[in-house]
């Protein structure tokens, strides 16, 4: 058992059948200064939208490491169906808020005068729970639903509790080459498509058909990252847009490869792709300031990145998409979506809502 007020960071990578906690006992997380201090840190990073007073550029360096066997946890967890939801059915939630339509319109208009090519808007929606919440039992059970994810479980004293299970790799290295990707465009999978096998997703003939408007999204996406590495990168390859798979939903990826050139580190790396626009907008720094300030919440650790980082074992960063801080009664639940200039209202709201299935899913067994 961890002291109440430990701070750690219990993680799993995609297709991974064992799950590592990072627990730096007795000392809080440090706070990191810039993106600059991450190229000379080994431990567990926990990054938010945007450095602040408030939410810090975090990192957990562990004084015990703890290796845990997936299987097992999983195996332990309630059967479905024998356990009451700590969610009830919210149908009133189901409609498009006032406050959304009126961030709409004005992130919409935006992009109208061509001030944007792209901006992301998202929404936070405050879940109340019938019981105090069991972060690592939701943990194991994201672990088993999504194990196309990378599932994460922080807690610290500064950033509070949060969970998530995203699909996005920000950055990732070996000894040879770094790696990340253009990830953009939604859809939801009917119910027939959720039962297609593992077979299917690999295959470059899948039955999907994308709309133009996710096809431009992630094109977007992929043509910044291609100009961002241009400068710090050398010997980049990019493979074709490909559909990947994350729980119910699907997006357009495409994979980037690469050598970061001598005078360039990790720092570097992350303070020119972070935020993409597949999480903020373009042109980036206009877009970043916008969303600041006409967000009518602060997004917190979400669309953050997250991850461990060491000088041995290499680096895996991953954005912090579909997630959720959880305290004892309560789950507040973030999700967002690229905005263009065909968006519509509906649509956009309509696909926050399946991205937050995600987390939901996960309290209403």
């Amino acid at each position: 058992m961890l002291a109440k007020m430990t701070d750690f960071a219990l993680f799993r990578e995609p297709h991974a059948t064992h799950a590592l906690r990072y627990i730096q006992v007795q000392v809080e997380a440090q706070s990191l200064p810039n993106y600059d201090a991450l190229n000379n840190v080994d431990g567990f990073v926990f990054a938010p939208f945007a450095i602040s007073d408030e939410c810090p550029l975090l990192v957990i360096a562990p004084n015990r490491v703890e290796k845990m066997d997936a299987t097992a946890y999983i195996s332990r967890l309630p059967q479905s169906g024998n356990e009451a939801p700590m969610v009830l059915n919210n149908k009133e939630k189901q409609s498009i808020s006032t406050s959304y339509q009126q961030c709409f319109r004005s992130f919409h208009q935006e992009l109208v005068q061509a001030r944007f090519a792209k901006i992301v808007l998202s929404r936070t929606e405050d879940v109340a729970l019938t019981r105090a919440v069991d972060a690592e039992q939701l943990f194991w059970r994201a672990c088993q639903r999504y194990p196309r994810s990378f599932i994460a479980l922080v807690c610290t004293r500064k950033a509070g509790t949060w969970l998530m299970a995203t699909p996005e790799v920000l950055v990732q290295n070996d000894t040879q080459r770094w790696r990340t990707m253009a990830l953009a465009g939604t859809m939801k999978l009917n119910a027939e498509q959720q039962q297609w096998p593992d077979s299917a997703w690999n295959s470059d003939t899948l039955p999907l058909e994308w709309s133009a408007k996710n096809k431009e999204e992630q094109r977007l996406v992929a043509h910044y990252i291609g100009d961002c590495l241009a400068n710090l990168a050398y010997d980049i390859e990019e493979t074709r847009p490909y559909t990947q798979r994350a729980g119910g939903l699907v997006h357009l990826r495409s994979d980037f490869t690469f050598k970061l050139k001598s005078t360039y580190g990790l720092g570097d790396l992350v303070q020119t792709l972070h935020p993409t626009p597949a999480i903020c907008g373009l042109p980036k720094a206009e877009a970043w300031q916008f969303i600041i300030e006409n967000e009518p919440h602060s997004r917190r650790y979400y669309s953050g990145f997250c991850g461990p980082v060491s000088a041995i074992e290499g680096t895996r960063l991953y954005v912090s998409l579909r997630c959720m801080q959880l305290s004892n009664h309560k789950a507040c639940l973030y999700a967002g979506g690229g905005l263009l200039k065909n968006s519509t209202e509906e649509q956009e709201w309509e696909e926050t809502r399946a991205k937050m299935e995600t987390m939901l899913g996960l309290m209403q067994p």
